[in-house]
């Protein structure tokens, strides 16, 4: 894959820049204490979450305008509203119970999940944020105290998922930060690509895949019913049967609402993807060169959505539903949200317009970010996948 960067990236400031450096030092000297090499998901670990260091660890603005991206609670406090509407149901249903947000950003959907519960009438019993993040935890408790403070003795963050729950957990473009592997398909071999320093920073190199990648790819192949081609690269994420059967230990009865972009296995290993999905995020630029601006970038893959799937019954869970994002605001609520739409000024009316058409057009957020929920115990499949569950296509 590319490694060079694009004529069209900003330079990051001298303060950055020197972060960045730090990292890569911290980086190599992970390298030389493994003999030389990495593999690529333990660069993605580092680069993202090294203590004090790491992306997602360190003090840069991540989400916003100011920041590398903007998610969908950041394009309009309206997500927010329907997601607390699905919530509303579950909670409904079983007559109470607490929600969990797994890494919560930038405090927004956690505002705006809160403050629609409030007006619904169906505040939970708790709301914890589970976020590994200090310096995102003191951004997120700034966030929920200017938008709802009369709330905070409901908000509790956790080091550690809890033991048990019932309720709702929400998880919010997680699965696209968990750590990936790469692999490529050599004639007959697999080959596990790995990083290495050099002069210019650092490089991709190839190895013998280890025996579990290895196995991942052909059982890929056997579900594809074909082998890849020569010479194709892609990502696998190893750590998702691990991570969704912590959600299962934790959920008693409820559901669990994923939100992220990502595709069925069938498109994720498609013949024309043959580079993978993995892209970087810098001042709301994407990109193709992970190697570059350690720790001051983001670093995500798409969600291979199948592999969710399976990793869920595995783990005891029912599939609830899996839809676009569109669809699933489309029949969870959005009419709702935006009721009163002829009220407002005409720049507001324009302002809201917009903020739908992110979400929701095909181009923008609406096709390519889906939402799987998983459910546990006598709850209802929420009403967001009544226009259209793709749970089949998987």
């Amino acid at each position: 894959m590319p490694h060079d960067p694009p004529p069209s990236l900003p330079s990051p400031d001298a303060l950055s820049a020197a972060h960045s450096e730090q990292v890569a030092a911290f980086i190599r000297e992970q390298i030389a204490t493994a003999g030389g090499s990495i593999s690529f998901a333990e660069f993605m670990q580092h680069a993202l979450y090294a203590p004090g260091l790491g992306y997602y660890a360190a003090g840069t603005t991540k989400f916003g305008e100011a920041g590398d991206f903007i998610t969908a609670p950041e394009v309009s406090s309206v997500f927010g509203g329907v997601v607390a509407r699905q919530c509303a149901e579950v909670l409904g249903q079983l007559g109470g119970g607490e929600l969990v947000e797994y890494g919560a950003g930038s405090g927004r959907l956690a505002a705006d999940v809160l403050s629609t519960l409030q007006r619904l009438d169906a505040l939970p019993a708790a709301y914890n944020i589970l976020e590994v993040s200090a310096d995102l935890r003191e951004r997120q408790e700034v966030c929920l105290r200017e938008r709802v403070p009369d709330l905070m003795g409901l908000i509790t963050w956790l080091n550690a998922p809890p033991a048990s729950m019932r309720g709702v957990i929400l998880a919010n473009e997680v699965l696209d930060a968990l750590p990936v592997e790469r692999f490529v398909r050599r004639g007959k071999d697999v080959m596990q690509q790995r990083v290495t320093a050099c002069d210019q920073g650092f490089e991709m190199v190839e190895s013998d895949a280890p025996a579990r990648l290895k196995r991942r790819v052909e059982t890929i192949e056997s579900e594809l019913r074909e082998s890849l081609p020569d010479g194709y690269a892609s990502e696998v994420c190893l750590a998702v049967p691990g991570w969704v059967a912590g959600l299962s230990s934790v959920l008693d009865e409820g559901v669990a609402f994923l939100f992220d972009y990502g595709v069925s296995r069938r498109e994720y290993y498609a013949a024309e993807r043959s580079d993978g999905w993995l892209r970087c995020h810098f001042r709301h630029h994407a990109h193709n060169a992970p190697l570059m601006l350690p720790g001051i970038q983001d670093l995500t893959a798409w969600v291979d959505f199948t592999a969710v799937a399976e990793a869920a019954l595995a783990a005891k869970f029912e599939i609830a539903g899996y839809s676009a994002q569109a669809q699933f605001l489309i029949a969870g609520g959005l009419d709702a949200e935006i009721r009163g739409f002829e009220e407002l000024s005409l720049e507001e009316q324009l302002e809201l317009s917009g903020q739908v058409k992110t979400l929701t057009l095909p181009g923008e957020m609406g096709e390519h970010f889906k939402c799987m929920a998983l459910r546990k115990g006598a709850v209802e499949a929420p009403s967001g996948f009544s226009l259209a569950d793709r749970t089949h296509t998987l």
